[in-house]
């Protein structure tokens, strides 16, 4: 199995990257997180990596971060969850308020996500909640009142505004002493509205 690829950016779209290490082209699956990480092509980066083989292929997943890879190994863990669901979750949510909602068994907030539904949710939370999380915690922001980013995300989500943005927008703009109403009303002001 690779550990890492250590190579060059070559190529950089929806869903994945291609990474030339010694004249090889390794095609690799990442998150969002991970690809809005790599800035420009030809760019050197250091890829940790996963290796699914399957009957019909082999595919490799990549990560920009330690903490990524091993949120990415506990959501794998989950019946259920496949490498391709565990990057889809990646994609749409922060490893920090993954934590974050683990800890507080926030089922509302991983609805969110796109392709994740309530019930793979529910599995998710009871699955992880007592696995040990101890290099992950100290990424959790408790100063945030997250009914209130949730209240918010869901105004956001009648205005027009997709579950992964409105959700992204409202956490951003929180802060421990921001109401709903703060919170929205920076929303729109920084969408110029």
């Amino acid at each position: 199995m690779f550990n890492y690829i250590e190579g060059k950016i070559v190529e950089k779209q929806d869903g994945y990257i291609v990474v030339d290490c010694n004249n090889i082209g390794y095609e690799i699956q990442v998150s969002e997180h991970t690809l809005n990480s790599i800035e420009y092509l030809n760019e050197m980066v250091k890829i940790l990596t996963y290796m699914q083989v399957r009957e019909d292929g082999i595919t490799l997943y990549g990560f920009i971060s330690r903490e990524e890879k091993n949120m990415f190994l506990k959501l794998i863990s989950v019946s259920g969850i496949g490498p391709k669901m565990a990057i889809g979750i990646l994609s749409g949510v922060t490893v920090n308020d993954l934590v974050s909602a683990i800890l507080r068994q926030d089922v509302k907030m991983l609805c969110t996500i796109k392709g994740l539904g309530k019930k793979t949710a529910e599995r998710l939370l009871v699955e992880l909640k007592d696995q040990s999380m101890p290099t992950l915690e100290h990424y959790v922001e408790e100063s945030i009142n997250e009914d209130y980013v949730s209240q918010a995300t869901d105004a956001l989500i009648s205005l027009g505004v997709g579950k992964n943005e409105a959700y992204r927008l409202a956490k951003e703009n929180a802060s421990n002493s921001t109401s709903v109403e703060e919170i929205i009303t920076k929303v729109l002001r920084g969408m110029g509205s």
